[in-house]
C-alpha cells in the first residue's frame, strides 16, 4: 500500500535520478580526503552558503553539535532559543559532547533579537559561566522564518560581544524562497551553519556544515570524534549534489501546497490555521472539538492510507513535500472530513 506520509520532510524517497547518481559516482575514503564526489559535494555547500569550506557529515544534528564541539570550550553557556531544535529535539547533547550550558531566549515569537543577546551575554565573573556561541535557527521549528533584519542585528550584537554565530539552518533553502531571497543572504553574517540535504530535498542522508577554512578543519577532527568519519561516502553525497543543485529549486511548490492544504484544512469546522504563519511547507494546525483524539485521528487516518502525527502540544504539523502532489490534498482534506463527521 502507498501512503501519503505528512509526518515529516525526512521521509521524501530519493528521485529515480539519485539512485542512478548513487550507483554511477566514482568514490573514494573520505577520511584520507579521496572522495572526488563528498568533494565536489563540499565545494557546492560551501558556495551556496557563502562561505570558504564545507564538511558532509551524516545528519542535521550531527551538523549541530559538531559545530558547537568546534566552536566551544567545554564549561561554556550557548545563547538559544528555548523552542530551537538545539534545545528541544537533540538530546541534550550540547550538555553531552561539548560540555556547555544553554541560556535561553524565550520570546513568545520564538525569535532571538539583538537586546537578548546583549541581556543573556555574560559579563566576566569568577560565578558565571563564559558565553561561548550564539546559536541561531532558520527558518524556525513552528514554520516561521525570521526576517534578515532581525537576524542581522543578532549576529551583530553577537560580534560586537566577541561571540560567534552558528546558524542551524536546517530548512534554510524554504527560508530563502520565503524571504525571497538566496541561502547566502541568510547565513551572511553567520560564522558557521549547518543544513540538511534529507529535508525537503530527498537525499536520504546527510547534512553539510559550512564557515570557514580554519573552522571547517577543525570541524572534521570533532565528526571523527562522534563517529561521523564516513569511508566511501559518495554513494551519498552524490544524492546531495542533486539535492542542491536540482531539488533545492523545486521547493515553492512545496510552499504553495502547504497553504493550499492549510486553506483547506480553515475550511473544516473546528480546525484552525495562522496563516500569517504559513510561510513554508509546514502546516500548523489546531482542532477545537474536545473529542478530537490524537491517537483516534493517527489511527483513523492510517487505516485510510495516511500517515500523520499526533499533537505537538495544542498543534498538530502537517509537513509537504516532494512526495505529497496538489492532487492529494483534497484526498487527505476529505479523509479529515469524514474523522470530523465521525466525532460530531
Amino acid at each position: 500500500m502507498k501512503y501519503l506520509d505528512l509526518r515529516s520532510d525526512t521521509v521524501t524517497m530519493p528521485t529515480p535520478d539519485m539512485r542512478r547518481a548513487m550507483m554511477e559516482c566514482d568514490v573514494g575514503d573520505d577520511v584520507y580526503g579521496d572522495d572526488p564526489t563528498v568533494k565536489r559535494l563540499e565545494a557546492m555547500a560551501a558556495e551556496a552558503m557563502g562561505k570558504e569550506a564545507a564538511l558532509f557529515v551524516i545528519s542535521g544534528t550531527m551538523g549541530n553539535q559538531v559545530s558547537i564541539m568546534t566552536h566551544t570550550q567545554y564549561g561554556n553557556e550557548i545563547i538559544a532559543g528555548a523552542q530551537s531544535h538545539i534545545v528541544r529535539h537533540e538530546c541534550g547533547a550540547a550538555a553531552r559532547l561539548s560540555g556547555v550550558s544553554y541560556a535561553l531566549a524565550d520570546n513568545s515569537d520564538t525569535f532571538i533579537y539583538a537586546e537578548d543577546v546583549r541581556r543573556l551575554y555574560r559579563e566576566q565573573n569568577i560565578h558565571f559561566p563564559n558565553t561561548g556561541l550564539l546559536c541561531l535557527e532558520n527558518a524556525l521549528c513552528n514554520g516561521d522564518v525570521v526576517p534578515l533584519d532581525i537576524l542581522y542585528a543578532a549576529c551583530d550584537a553577537a560580534h560586537e560581544l566577541n561571540i560567534p554565530v552558528h546558524l542551524d539552518g536546517a530548512r534554510v533553502f524554504n527560508a530563502a524562497i520565503a524571504l525571497g531571497c538566496e541561502a547566502k543572504d541568510i547565513t551572511a553574517r553567520c560564522d558557521s551553519v549547518s543544513f540538511c540535504i534529507s529535508k525537503g530535498l530527498c537525499a536520504p542522508v546527510g547534512a553539510l556544515i559550512c564557515g570557514s577554512g580554519a573552522f571547517i578543519e577543525k570541524a572534521r577532527g570533532m565528526r571523527k570524534i562522534v563517529g561521523g568519519g564516513a569511508r566511501q561516502a559518495g554513494v551519498l553525497a552524490a544524492c546531495g549534489i542533486l539535492a542542491i543543485d536540482v531539488m533545492a529549486k523545486r521547493l515553492k511548490a512545496d510552499h504553495d501546497n502547504a497553504r493550499l492544504l492549510a486553506e483547506k484544512l480553515c475550511a473544516l469546522p473546528d480546525i484552525s490555521v495562522d496563516m500569517d504563519k504559513q510561510k513554508i511547507n509546514m502546516v500548523f494546525w489546531k482542532a477545537a472539538n474536545p473529542k478530537f483524539s490524537s491517537g483516534d485521528f493517527c489511527k483513523f487516518m492510517l487505516v485510510r492510507g495516511i500517515k500523520v502525527s499526533g499533537s505537538r502540544g495544542e498543534a498538530y504539523r502537517f509537513a509537504v513535500h516532494n512526495d505529497i502532489k496538489r492532487v492529494e490534498i483534497d484526498t487527505i482534506i476529505g479523509h479529515m472530513s469524514d474523522y470530523i463527521q465521525s466525532i460530531a
